[in-house]
This record gives structure tokens, sequence and C-alpha cells, in this order.
């Protein structure tokens, strides 16, 4: 078979807002303390082509965004569908925002907007310049410092603890606690063309202090293992980081730098590992499918309901204390705007939130895209049902669509990130929350993986 890599800049211009970790936080970035990046992939193998596109961003919020990606790479490859690409984002939440609008959690900046397709399509046309034979090898290694689960284990834990070599959290089987790495090897030259690491966390060693512009601790790991290997690109694949966090998270801002070196390190150290390891794979089939499939809202929250939050929410606003740099005040307005969108998508879609999902097979590898932060119970339940030898489940392809909370979550009301999961952040971003992600994301993954096209 065929690879080609290639990588682009999408660094904002210093200045911008960082995405996330709350309302109107006004998180104007600093300086640069790491690129963020585009990194692409090119398989060919049997007269069919595949494109995998991984980027150091919070997610794409805007659907029209990810078709311009993919319209701007076909446009030199006709012979491509979107089924052929598929885009995936890191969720680092030290970069810029990509949202509609101005729903608290970081203000996009329109030029760099308006720039990001053609700098991405750049990486894909650098991926197909270097289309050539290679070998392809995998790992699974262990990764065992770096995540807790957030929802069903104590976060946040003293920064001393977790700086720790020994550190791991009290319930790692919440957790990965294994990184799968595939390595891509020119036939020709012999040395390292490309890599990919398959691991679910999110990327916040950073958080809300942090005011610098990187990709968080594996966009760090990446960069030191590709000065290690001059010439190749190493790309991260994000499992499910719904319920997982970073070891270290919610610390100040240069407690947070010193402790992304430290965990960047152990990332790249387990990637390192891999590399060292892996096995060669036989690699005679590429197949892809998409398909947007109809996930199934709460339909507690009726159009009544939606308009009995607003009114609570208008209430906050309308109180005699009432003050722009209050909590509460800030997330009123950010829900008034997201209750706008879901009555919207409402009256529009009735209780149902479409969402696209997406495969790719690479021989026995096989790279299954949601645009959700999927759950760790909920990949495991699709890796179980999985007919493929190494299945993997990806969080924040194609898209974002708010978290994919699993069943138990669901059930622990009262649960701060579990009710942040399942309740406030469909709310935020303007859908419903849903009636049954887990089972149905599990069953309509499992769906679409027996659609895919024969070898």
């Amino acid at each position: 078979m065929k690879a080609g890599f290639g990588k682009t800049d999408i660094t904002p211009r210093v200045g911008v807002e960082l995405f996330g970790f709350g309302p109107y936080r006004n998180r104007k970035s600093i300086g640069v303390r790491d690129i963020l990046e585009a990194r692409t992939a090119v398989f060919e193998c049997g007269g069919k082509t595949a494109v995998l596109v991984t980027l150091d961003l919070g997610g794409i919020y805007i659907p029209e965004v990810i078709a311009k990606i993919r319209s701007r790479i076909r446009e030199k490859h006709p012979g491509l569908q979107d089924h052929d690409i598929m885009i995936s984002t890191s969720h680092t939440h030290s970069g810029p925002a990509a949202s509609p609008c101005n729903n608290g959690w970081g203000v996009t900046d329109p030029p760099w907007l308006a720039l990001l397709p053609g700098k991405i399509a750049a990486s894909a046309e650098q991926a197909f310049a270097n289309l050539e034979e290679v070998r392809v090898s995998q790992a699974e290694v262990p990764c065992r410092h770096l995540a807790l689960n957030r929802v069903y284990d104590r976060d946040a834990p003293p920064l001393e603890d977790v700086l720790r070599e020994d550190w791991e959290p009290a319930k790692p089987e919440l957790t990965d606690t294994v990184c799968r790495v595939i390595r891509f090897d020119s036939v020709k030259t012999g040395k390292l063309a490309g890599f990919m690491a398959y691991f679910g966390c999110h990327p916040v060693v950073c958080c809300v202090s942090n005011r610098y512009l990187h990709g968080d601790y594996p966009g760090v790991a990446m960069h030191t293992l590709m000065r290690e290997f001059p010439g190749s690109v190493g790309m991260f694949l994000q499992g499910a980081e719904g319920d997982v966090n970073s070891g270290c998270v919610h610390k100040g801002e240069q407690e947070s730098l010193l402790a992304l070196d430290v965990f960047a390190g152990r990332f790249s150290n387990a990637v390192r590992n891999g590399l060292n390891q892996a096995q060669e794979l036989k690699i005679d089939s590429l197949q892809a499918v998409s398909k947007i499939f109809p996930f199934s809202a709460n339909e507690i929250f009726t159009r009544e309901k939606l308009l009995e939050i607003r009114a609570q929410q208008e209430a906050v606003l309308a109180a005699p204390d009432a003050h722009e740099d209050d909590y509460n005040c800030q997330m009123a307005a950010v829900y008034l705007q997201g209750i706008d969108r879901c009555l919207e998508n409402l009256e529009r879609e009735g209780f149902v939130i479409p969402a696209e999902l997406h495969i790719i097979r690479l021989g026995p590898l096989q790279f299954m895209g949601a645009p959700f932060e999927i759950m760790q119970a909920i990949k495991n339940d699709i890796v179980s049902a999985s007919a493929a030898p190494y299945p993997m489940v990806m969080s924040l392809t194609n898209g974002a669509c708010g978290y994919a909370p699993d069943n138990g979550s669901l059930q622990r009301k009262g649960n701060s990130c579990g009710d942040y999961a399942a309740f406030m952040t469909p709310l935020i971003f303007g859908h419903l929350p849903f009636a049954d992600i887990h089972n149905e994301l599990v069953r309509c993954m499992i769906e679409l993986e027996r659609e895919l096209p024969s070898a």
C-alpha cells in the first residue's frame, strides 16, 4: 500500500481568544508556547484512496467549515467522496474557538477561520505529493500515568501528587490505560514517514488561567517525536475523552506550564515505546463509509420547558444585583443564546439530533469517528461489539455535537461533571439533550460497520 503525510501551521495570531473552560472568560492569548498544526495522512490501497486529517483544535462546531474543508480537498481530487475524508480534532483548550457564534466559550476570529480550510487542504496536498510505498506496523503499549475519570473518580488531585513518576488514578480501569501506536515506514528509504498515536484524554493540562497557544500534552508530544524523527509527521487520534481529564487540570498558569512538559513527556515516552515495539501488519484493503444517523433527543425538553428555562435565565439577568462579572449572569447569557437555537432546531427537526458517523478501515485497522465527546463506557461497548481486529473509536470527528454521556453518568443526577455533559453542554451549544445516546451510538456505529463495502 501507499501512504503520504503532510502538515501545515494553523496557529492563529496572538490575541485571539482561547476555547473552553466557561462563559466569557476573555482568555486572550499572549504568546505561542507551541504551534498548532493540521496533519494529514493519505492512504492508497486496492485502487481506493482515503484522507485522514487531525487538527490541534478544540473542535469544529460549524458544519459548514467541515463541508468547506472537504470541498477544498476534493477540488484537486474530484474522485474522492465526502466519506473518503475524515477530519478529527484533538480538543486542546489552548487553541482558538471554531464556534458558530459567540456562545461564551471563546470568540472565533473571522480571518483565521476564513483561512483555515485552505491551510488544511494544503496539508492534504503535501500528503498526496508524498505518497509512497510503506510498511505499516502497530503496537499497544501501557500509558497509565496521564489520565483520570472525572465523573467517577476524584478530579484535579494536588499537583505534587500527579507530578510523581508513579502517580496513577484511583480507578485507572475507567480510563485508557494503553496507547495504540501505528507507524508507517518508507519502503524506499527505510525511514519513518509518519506515525499515529491513539489515546483518549482531555488535553487540559493547561487550564483556564493559561494564556498561551499550544496543542497541550498531545501536541507537544507529537512535536517532540517529530524532532527525533526528522521528516516524519506525527498524528494524535483523540479517543474517548468525554469523561477523562489529564491528571493535572485547574491549576495556575505557571504550574500548568511546568506540568505540560511532564505530561507531554509521559505521553511521548509511551508513543516512543510503541514505535520501538510495533509489529508489521498486512494491509491489503481500504474501505470507507459514512452516514448521518438520527439520534433521539430527550422529549422532556418541550417548547414549553425551553421557554420556562429561558424565563428563569431572564430572571437571573433582571435581578437587582446582576453584574456581568457574576458567573450566574454569564451562564444566563449563554443559555439564552443556546435555548433560542434549541427552539429553532426543535421546530425544524423535532426530537431528533442528526450526526454523521464515519469509518475508515485500513486492513485490520479501523478508524471509527463520531462528532461527540465520547465517554469511556460507550467506547468499550463499541470495541466489544466491533468485528475489526483493531477498532479505534475517535471523538470530535467531522464536527462537534457536544458530549455522548454514558448510561451511568446520566443516572448520576447531581454529579457536576455528569450534569454538565448530559444537560448543560447541549443547551449551551444549542441542541436538545440526548435521550439514549449510549445505546444508540453503539448500535449505529456497529450498523455502519456492517455497511462497509467489500474489499
